[in-house]
Formats: C-alpha cells, structure tokens, sequence
C-alpha cells in the first residue's frame, strides 16, 4: 500500500498478513524491517504507508498474477476487475461467489489463464470467455455451470486446456472445439451432455493428449475417428450408450500412447477380448474395462506395465491366469461381481505391489497358500464381502482396510485381528461370528452387526480412534459407549445417552430393541441435534413426556433431500 500515513487503516488481518510476510525472511539487526512490531498499527511501520483511496482491487491497474484461491470469499465477483487490464492469470478458485462473471472483464484482453474452480456459480457458460483471444487455460470444473457450449469455440485459437468437469452443461458438444489446433487437453466429463458426438473431419495433426468424455449421457456410436487423436495419453468413455450396439474396439489400437484407458459400463453388446488392449498397447497403465462382457484367453501375455486393472461385473467365471505372470506393477485389482469360484490362488500374494484387492460379490470359497507366502503379501485394502468363505483369512499386519461382510463365517473374531496395528475399517457384518465382544486398539470403523457376538460393550472394549460403530443385531449388553453408535437389537441397558447432545455432527442415533429405560427429556433442558437425520429408540422402556419444542433445534430434520439413504447406506457397509 503505498500513499500517505493514516491513522487506523491498518486493518489486523492485513498487519498480520505482513507480520508473517516479514517473518519468511532474515532480517538484520540494523534494517527499518526490524523494528516493525507485531500487535501494532501497521501503517507506522518503516517502509508501509496506507491510503484508503488505493483499497479497491481495482486500482491496481498493472496487476498481472492475482490468486484469491481458497480465501473463503462470497457474494458477486466486483466489477472493479474489469479495471486490471494488464491482468493475464486469475484464480479464484475454491470461493463461494455467485451470479456471473461480471460485464466488465470482456475489457481483460491479456487474459491467459483462467481458473474458477469450485466455486458454486451457476448460469449459462460465460461468453465473455470467448473475447480472451490470448486463452491458452480455461479451468470453471466443479460448479453449477448449465446449458449448452457456443458453437464458436474455435474462435479460441490459442487454447491448450479446457477443463469444465463437473458441472450441469447439456446438448450436444460442438465439434468446432476439436478443430482448435492447439488444444492439448480437454475434460467434459461429468455433466449431461448427450446426443452423438461428431469430432468432425480432423485433418491436422492433433496435438490433443487427454480426452475425458465419462459420465455423460452420450448415445449412439462411438466415432470411429477417434482413432486419428494418435497423441492421446489419457481417453475416458465411461457410461457411453451405445444402444446395445456393436462397438469396434480396435479402432483404440491406433492410440499407441495411451497410458490411461476407461471403457467402463458402456452399454453394448459386443463381447470384447482383452488382448486388443493388454497385448497391443504397449504404454498402458490404467485399464478399466467394468461392466463389458470379456473373453480372456488363458495364454494372454501382457505387454505393458499396468498398474491399475479394474474388470469388475465382466462375466469372469475364474482368476484371471494372465495376472500371474504379472509380476512388476500391478498394484491395484478389482475383480467384483463376477462369477468366480473356488480358492483364490496362491500366486496372487506373489504380486509384489499388489495393495488392494477387491474380489467382493463372487463366490470364492477359501485361500490357497501357505502363511509364509500370504505374509509376504503387502496387501492394505482386502475386500471378500459377498462370498462363500468359511474361515477368515489370515489378515497382514499391513493391511488398513478389511471387507468382509456377507460370508459364512463363524466361531469367534480372531485376536490376532483385534490386534492388528494398521487396522483403520473392519467391516464383518451379516456373518454368524459368536463369542465375546473384542478389544480392537485403534479401529475407526468397526461394523459387526447382524452377527451373534456377547459380552458387555464396555467403553475399554472401543478404540480412542473411532469413528463409526455399528454392531446392532447381537447380544451385548452393558451400558452405552461414548462413541457414534449403531446398536438396535441388543441388550443394552442404560439410561437415555444425553452426552450426545454434545456431539453437534452427529447424524445417526438408532437404538431401539434394548432395555434403556428413564425419560428423554428434562424441564429447562433442550437437545440439540443439527445435523441428525436418523433418531429410533423404539422397543425401549423409556418413560415420561415430552415439550412441545423438544425437536426444535433439530434442523436437518426438517430438510428435504437425499442425504438420509446415503447415511444409512454408509452405516450398513
């Protein structure tokens, strides 16, 4: 700031802001920046002057760089901007402004980069883009954006990157955006864009290098001119409608560079075999290909290095053999819904920077392998709900993360589980688990409901770190832990929990079928529960009345919106 001394200026967001400016340096003993002291007014510091004429953004007309990024700003984006003519890079990302971008910054014709991410703005895509003919970024992902694309987007000529992920735009997209011959990457993905897509007839050499076309409402056939995009590295064309139409997956055989490929749910009827992508794209590294019928010859040889294999819901009816001389990269496998049965094989903890695997909704049966060859396994994710395993398998000390609900387990919960030290979700619920209730260390989501487990729930049993506990549908009894809790139909007996009115996130209170007792309410006293969305404490023996104002405070109650399912949909993993 500079201009005259004035008293009171100074405001304390902006002393402090210079204050740790000034401490990111060395300063000597015998420089004025020495002498500034904190807790004062700044504007008589040596070396700051305030004038209150030079307060408004807009005055700082040879701005070039302005960054506003997750500075928790709202309202209107100020007019004033349409002042900083020299301005080329904006980001005012992670805010929460509304309306549109104000008239005023069609003046901003030195404009390079624009980044508005994330900011809840919502209207029609803002045409006083296409004025910035010096556009080389336009990044507007995760907003409220609606309608459709102007037809005249290659008035851009000099744009490299458009990102517009996550918003409500909708028609069909212009194939003029494919004829901007500098555009290296372009995400549309995530909005509600549909009708066929036209890319029109490309006769330059693209330069285009990512291509995120998913979760869209596309139909029709995918152009086959996709194949002329040689320099693509990256192309997602998840969820495309095809109309159970045939697909020619080998026009993909030309895109040489891909290293990231989604094919995931496109709806066609074409059987697809695996080795036109592992065998013949040689720099692939994610693939995933859910939700397409496969056919997978058992002498396949992968070429490339893959990392990342999703083949959930593909009609697999056993362990993909390929996968075993698969031994360098492959690190994440997620094998779901499919029709596979028997063991899983030994070769499979070979791998050895597999860290998650998810052979959930199958109808596996057991684990093949010694323990001195599973415990070489670095596995941290493991999900086997949905099968038909008996015994439960023995877990790593790496593993963090353990599905197992939906299986034929019984007997008691192993200790040396309860022990795990890296164990952060331990979901074994619907199983026919018995015994005594666990001590589980450092858990913070545990899930055993729909089991037969005893014993008294008592708070030493619940980890410090717990987030989430249901175990509802068994036969503990005691009084009720202090922890987020889900524990209908047992035998819980306490009087009614009001310490969790000082918990203000809590969303799930569900205890019925237990034998609490007492009232729920006192005279001068009123709970509340702002964010609670599911209260049942049925089937109890609760007793005396209650205020008419007793859910006043209760606020989410009275929303309308889906974020119930969503809750009880988490709670029952």
């Amino acid at each position: 700031m500079f201009g005259s001394r004035a008293k009171h200026l100074c405001r304390p967001d902006q002393r402090d802001a210079l204050w740790e400016f000034k401490n990111e340096f060395y300063v000597e003993e015998s420089s004025q920046y020495a002498l500034w002291s904190n807790n004062t007014d700044c504007c008589y510091w040596d070396g700051i002057f305030c004038d209150p004429k030079t307060d408004s953004i807009g005055n700082l007309k040879y701005l070039r760089v302005l960054s506003l990024r997750e500075c928790n700003l709202f309202g209107k984006i100020p007019s004033s901007l349409g002042n900083l003519s020299y301005l080329t890079d904006p980001d005012l990302s992670f805010n929460s402004f509304s309306r549109e971008l104000p008239d005023s910054m069609s003046n901003l014709n030195r404009l390079r980069y624009l980044k508005i991410v994330s900011t809840k703005r919502s209207g029609n895509f803002p045409h006083v883009l296409l004025n910035w003919t010096e556009l080389t970024s336009i990044d507007i992902r995760s907003n409220q954006f609606e309608g459709m694309l102007p037809s005249n987007m290659s008035t851009l000529t000099k744009l490299e990157d458009f990102e517009i992920n996550e918003n409500l735009f909708s028609g069909s997209i212009p194939s003029s955006l494919f004829m901007i011959p500098s555009l290296i990457q372009l995400d549309l993905g995530r909005n509600d864009f549909s009708g066929p897509l036209e890319i029109g007839n490309i006769s330059f050499a693209s330069k285009l290098k990512v291509l995120f076309l998913g979760e869209n409402d596309f139909n029709g056939p995918i152009p086959g001119s996709i194949s002329k995009l040689v320099n693509l590295s990256y192309l997602d064309l998840s969820l495309w409608n095809t109309g159970k139409g045939i697909v020619d997956f080998s026009i993909f055989l030309h895109l040489k560079s891909l290293t990231f490929l989604d094919l995931s749910y496109i709806n066609t009827r074409s059987m697809v075999d695996t080795s036109v992508f592992l065998q013949f794209l040689m720099s692939l590294d994610y693939l995933d290909l859910s939700g397409i019928n496969l056919k997978i010859n058992s002498t396949l040889h992968i070429s490339s290095c893959i990392s990342t294999l999703s083949l959930s819901s593909c009609n697999i009816g056993e362990f993909p053999k390929f996968l075993q001389t698969e031994t360098s990269c492959l690190s994440y496998l997620d094998i779901s819904a499919n029709h596979i049965e028997g063991q899983v094989p030994e070769w499979l903890w070979t791998l050895p920077e597999l860290w998650f695997l998810n052979i959930s909704q199958n109808s596996s049966s057991g684990f093949g392998g010694s323990a001195s060859v599973i415990q070489r396994s670095e596995l941290e994710m493991l999900d086997i709900s949905s099968n038909t395993f008996h015994d439960l398998p023995l877990l790593l000390n790496s593993t963090k993360f353990f599905f197992g609900s939906d299986n034929w387990f019984s007997g008691e919960i192993p200790k040396a589980v309860c022990k795990l030290v890296s164990l952060d979700t331990l979901v074994l619920s619907n199983n026919n688990f018995s015994g005594c209730f666990k001590y589980f260390t450092r858990i913070s989501v545990l899930h055993l409901q729909d089991n037969t487990l005893s014993g008294i729930l008592a708070e030493g049993s619940i980890s410090d770190y717990l987030r989430s506990l249901n175990v509802g549908h068994n036969k503990l009894s005691g009084e009720l832990p202090k922890s987020l809790v889900v524990v209908e139909n047992n035998r819980i007996s306490d009087t009614f929990p009001f310490w969790l009115g000082s918990l203000p996130d809590l969303q799930i209170l569900v205890l019925p079928s237990n034998e609490f007792y007492g009232p729920i309410s006192y005279p001068g006293d009123s709970l509340s529960f702002p964010k609670l969305r599911l209260f049942d404490i049925s089937d109890n023996r609760f007793t005396g009345g209650l205020p008419s104002d007793y859910f006043a405070l209760w606020s989410a109650m009275s929303l309308v919106v889906d974020i119930v399912e969503n809750i009880i949909r988490r709670s029952s993993i």
